[in-house]
């Protein structure tokens, strides 16, 4: 079956979006790097991203949002329903990892824009707490999915399900966590997406191991 044009046309104005969603946090970041956060305006982000007002406004609610960027997000349905539907043949830390490697797909992030924020956020312990904030968003959404699929897979008993997916979650935070620091020390160096590929496999590998 062949690409349609209006499927086309959606990857086009999908590219377009994350073009213009970097643009913002580079111009956001790059004021904030120069001027401080108090010299940044929504004005000057969209003067240097080459944008209006109201075209910042839908991409971000304030600059704080703008400089402190965008968190993992739960991918598409036909993801999460693969995930949920996997079954206990297959180990829930590779579905995880298969769902992050598809979130991270979809985040205007690389490393320059990193770079530029892990200085902020670690000056401006109030940017930590709104990163903190999105991050433990994602892992309430996470939490839920995974005791879905421990419900659905039927191997935990029912009363068990609401510890084991807190359990999991946590462990599979933690590996996402040594992921992005790995990425992060060593921009350019191997993709994100890569790293948690390695991460969850160290992480099956060590559980695998009896050591």
């Amino acid at each position: 079956m062949g690409v349609t044009i209006e499927t086309a046309e959606l990857g086009l104005r999908e590219r377009k979006r994350l073009v213009t969603r970097r643009a913002i946090q580079y111009a956001a970041l790059s004021i904030a790097g120069e001027r401080g956060l108090e010299g940044v305006t929504v004005d000057e982000i969209g003067r240097r991203a080459d944008i209006s007002p109201r075209t910042f406004f839908n991409y971000f609610p304030t600059k704080e949002a703008a400089i402190v960027g965008d968190g993992p997000e739960i991918p598409a349905d036909a993801d999460v329903d693969d995930f949920v539907a996997a079954g206990p043949a297959e180990s829930i830390f590779a579905g995880i990892s298969r769902l992050l490697v598809g979130a991270t797909d979809r985040i205007a992030e690389d490393g320059e824009l990193t770079a530029l924020r892990r200085a902020l956020v670690k000056a401006n312990p109030h940017l930590f707490a709104l990163r903190m904030a999105t991050m433990h968003r994602f892992e309430d959404q996470l939490r839920a999915l995974v005791a879905e699929r421990l419900t659905a897979d039927g191997v935990v008993p029912a009363a068990d399900i609401d510890t084991r997916a807190r359990l999991v979650t946590l462990v599979a935070m933690a590996a996402m966590r040594h992921a992005w620091t790995s990425w992060a020390d060593a921009p350019g160096s191997t993709g994100l997406a890569e790293r948690l590929d390695d991460s969850f496999r160290e992480l099956e590998e060590l559980f695998a191991s009896k050591a």
